[in-house]
């Protein structure tokens, strides 16, 4: 069973299509890539990028359904890590693309996770101005939120996704089977992803997290649940970025806990923390800041509390991280605008609201309260 969402822009809608989990010898829609892309009239040639570890999971069935689907394909695998998120591996996405000379109607597909996904986007946002990606998710966190939006971008070493571009997908293809591989830490990960829905814009969706007994392994997760989770995420994604494509406004809500998360990552190198568990511990420095300015009930921030617990999630700053530091590169975020940061904080459970009034004072006593003992 396939649901589908509807990412309606002004330029190029798309659609996110999601299958349920699926039983054993049930088709996988994997196995439909190349007759979904042929579906959409593109050119002949397809880039599939990849990772490894990822590749040797799925690759060959995605070659293989892109090829019965009449398309020509070639491969390029990228190593694994935000760390490798670099214009050094874009340069290398492009040379394959030099090499088999793909044209303007030519496409790139992302079989991969965000660092993937993000690579791909932006190769294909740049060759030749811009040609054709499709983004196949393979962790919970690109199928809930990278994957969907056109966010597209590489790291610069002072700070995440500093150089990118906005390149919509023409198609997003979510199968929830490949997750059955992924590993436990980056299934976590995604769960912050799902857990930040919940409270900028979902209470529903929130409220059935809190109802699981636990959310830190598939296995644990009914599958219903995991539907719910996909198709709520999606929609809760596909109807802000359909409001605001480029970030003019509404958008920014999608980046709460990304604003001090994205600079505990960068502080410790993308190699102590990845993503997910950088955005919880974002979270949590959002939610007490919200507290702390009086915007949001004590009850609730320990609700969200809990949840990123449930998902074994952390909830304090990796040991010897300087508050300074963080405060300092808070200037660099992408959000900073006129010189001051601006925070999106919850004011309830599904609601948030944006400000740019937050004194580094409540910043450093919110961090000071998160360090361990």
């Amino acid at each position: 069973m396939t649901s589908v969402i509807n990412v309606n822009l002004p330029e190029q809608s798309y659609e996110i299509a999601i299958t349920s989990l699926s039983y054993a010898n049930a088709p996988s829609s994997l196995d439909q890539l190349g007759q979904q892309m042929a579906s959409l009239k593109l050119g002949k040639k397809v880039m599939l990028v990849s990772n490894p570890t990822i590749f040797k999971h799925f690759g060959e069935r995605a070659i293989t359904s892109l090829t019965s689907a009449g398309f020509e394909v070639a491969s390029c695998t990228l190593p694994p890590g935000e760390r490798y998120k670099t214009l050094n591996s874009i340069q290398k996405l492009y040379d394959v693309a030099l090499e088999n000379r793909l044209e303007r109607s030519s496409t790139m597909v992302a079989l991969g996770g965000g660092v993937v996904g993000d690579m791909t986007g932006f190769a294909a946002a740049t060759w030749l101005r811009g040609i054709n990606v499709v983004q196949v998710p393979t962790s919970l966190l690109a199928m809930v939120d990278s994957a969907i939006g056109g966010k597209t971008g590489v790291n610069h070493p002072q700070g995440k996704n500093l150089i990118g571009a906005f390149h919509q997908p023409r198609l997003v293809l979510i199968d929830p089977d490949v997750l059955k591989t992924l590993p436990m830490r980056e299934f976590r990960a995604g769960m912050a992803e799902v857990i930040k829905y919940g409270v900028i814009w979902d209470a529903e969706l929130f409220a059935q997290l809190e109802a699981s007994k636990r959310l830190d392994q598939l296995r644990y997760v009914k599958p219903d649940l995991i539907t719910s989770i996909l198709t709520r995420s999606c929609q809760a994604k596909a109807d802000v970025v359909s409001k605001d494509e480029k970030e003019g406004g509404l958008r920014a809500i999608l980046n709460y806990g990304h604003t001090i998360g994205h600079t505990v990552e960068s502080l410790t190198g993308y190699r102590l923390v990845n993503h997910g568990e950088a955005v919880a511990i974002g979270m949590v420095a959002a939610g007490q800041i919200a507290v702390d300015l009086g915007l949001w009930q004590k009850e609730d921030t320990e609700r969200q509390n809990a949840l990123i617990q449930k998902a074994g999630l952390p909830t304090q700053l990796p040991d010897g991280l300087d508050i300074e530091a963080i405060i300092e590169a808070l200037q660099l975020d992408k959000k900073v605008k006129a010189g001051k940061v601006r925070f999106v904080l919850p004011t309830e459970i599904g609601v948030v609201t944006i400000t740019d009034e937050v004194p580094s004072d409540i910043i450093r006593q919110v961090l000071r309260g998160m360090r361990t003992i």
